[in-house]
């Protein structure tokens, strides 16, 4: 995972100038390894990636009951004025794949949460995920925990410049990772509240 130049923790100049001269086998290998501080930022990136999706995700757990796969597809249909998004643009939401948002709805159906309809697009006739009353209540009371502790997680340990960074940098790595999902964040950063100040 950590395939850099050399593995990224407890090494010594020495063993690194090893372990790099092992991997490299061929003398005219041009492999981009990274520099140290590139390495930091990765290890850094690595165990982000690892452990807040996990601590945001008990959190709804203990409190509400839901996942943060399932959170997702309630907060986005909530945006939608019509509470209902097709299910193909909802897996690009909640980035998951249409089987995973599949499960993830039937689970909610079950709930009451969502329901499912047909509906004829411009293009070709789609299913739709809706939000019910009952779905649009769970989410109203999901939603103030979440706040908190995406708060206490993020933001309250960032200045505001380090904000606007995050929010630039995030961008920037998903349009090379997932280049689909671009036009979705601007989507849901449109699709935000006048009454929600901005940074």
């Amino acid at each position: 995972m950590f395939n850099t130049r050399v593995p990224p923790l407890g090494l010594n100049v020495q063993v690194a100038d090893r372990v790099s001269s092992s991997l490299v086998s061929d003398p005219t290998d041009d492999v981009p390894w990274l520099e140290a501080c590139e390495r930091h930022a990765w290890v850094a990136l690595h165990s982000l990636l690892t452990t807040l999706p996990a601590a945001v995700d008990a959190q709804l757990k203990r409190d509400s009951g839901l996942n943060s796969f399932e959170y997702t597809i309630l907060a986005s249909l909530s945006q939608s004025e019509t509470r209902s998004v097709r299910m193909s643009d909802l897996a690009h939401f909640a980035s998951g794949s249409l089987s995973r948002l599949s499960h993830a709805v039937t689970r909610l159906e079950r709930q009451g949460w969502v329901r499912r309809r047909n509906s004829d697009g411009h293009e070709a006739r789609c299913v739709e995920a809706v939000l019910t009353d009952e779905g649009m209540e769970a989410v109203v009371a999901a939603a103030p925990g979440h706040v908190r502790e995406v708060r206490r997680l993020v933001f309250d340990v960032l200045t505001q410049e380090q904000v606007q960074q995050l929010e630039e940098i995030g961008r920037t790595l998903v349009s090379r990772a997932a280049p689909h999902l671009s036009r979705y964040i601007e989507q849901a950063m449109h699709a935000d509240s006048p009454r929600t100040p901005s940074c």
